[in-house]
């Protein structure tokens, strides 16, 4: 990576963004056959909203070198926030098939078919994704809700909690441990779980009206 590049990197992260693309366009003048820094420049235009301009970018560094794995993710990222799910399902791919096997490949895989809400393709990525990070949170919080979508109640119940262990602030996951206790008939867990996530979050309204309901039944049962 050239010098350019490196101190456009560093600026990104320090968020002096239009310094940063000043740097990547001589980068550009420079090395015109460098893909990395249309990459670049395509990462800081999608994270600015000009998500069509940033897919030239891509598309240019992707003509340049034809496995630069990096720019089939950012093209992959910029279609999801399109909403041109397809297109981004074939990026990640490509991103993967070039050498990004990571959590993050896969995990954007799965969101891609929970957009089109088709869980049961969804689930398997979300699994890998978990799989290779184990400390994701989200990745396995959206496997859970995918397994749980699917009826494979014990399974998402066994993950779920994982996610309440790695962050026991994580009031959405509670709340679905209750939705799955209540699934299963187990209406004092449900209410114990809705409980918790009214704890973290007062004013989670599912949570509020599952609890609710959950109580109606206890008493109606008692009668």
């Amino acid at each position: 990576m050239t010098d350019k590049n490196k101190q456009a990197i560093e600026l990104m992260k320090e968020g002096k963004i239009e310094e940063a693309v000043k740097i990547l366009y001589e980068a550009i003048e420079d090395e015109p056959s460098n893909p990395v820094p249309y990459t670049n420049v395509g990462n800081l235009l999608t994270e600015a909203g000009d998500l069509e301009k940033a897919i030239l970018f891509y598309e240019k560094a992707i003509e340049l070198d034809g496995t630069q794995a990096t720019a089939f993710y950012g093209a992959g990222n910029a279609f999801y926030k399109l909403g041109q799910y397809k297109d981004a399902v074939d990026m990640y791919n490509k991103a993967i098939n070039n050498g990004l096997d990571e959590s993050d490949s896969y995990f954007m895989l799965g969101m891609c078919y929970i957009q089109q809400d088709a869980h049961r393709y969804a689930l398997p990525y979300f699994q890998r994704a978990v799989e290779l990070n184990p400390a994701d949170v989200d990745a396995r919080f959206q496997f859970g809700l995918c397994l749980a979508k699917l009826e494979q109640i014990d399974e998402a119940l066994k993950q779920f909690t994982t996610v309440t262990e790695q962050d026991a602030n994580h009031a959405d996951a509670y709340f679905n441990l209750g939705v799955a206790h209540a699934y299963k008939e187990q209406s004092g867990k449900a209410i114990e779980m809705f409980d918790k996530a009214l704890e973290i979050q007062p004013d989670h309204l599912l949570a509020g009206h599952g609890k609710k309901t959950m109580e109606k039944l206890l008493s109606e049962k008692e009668k």
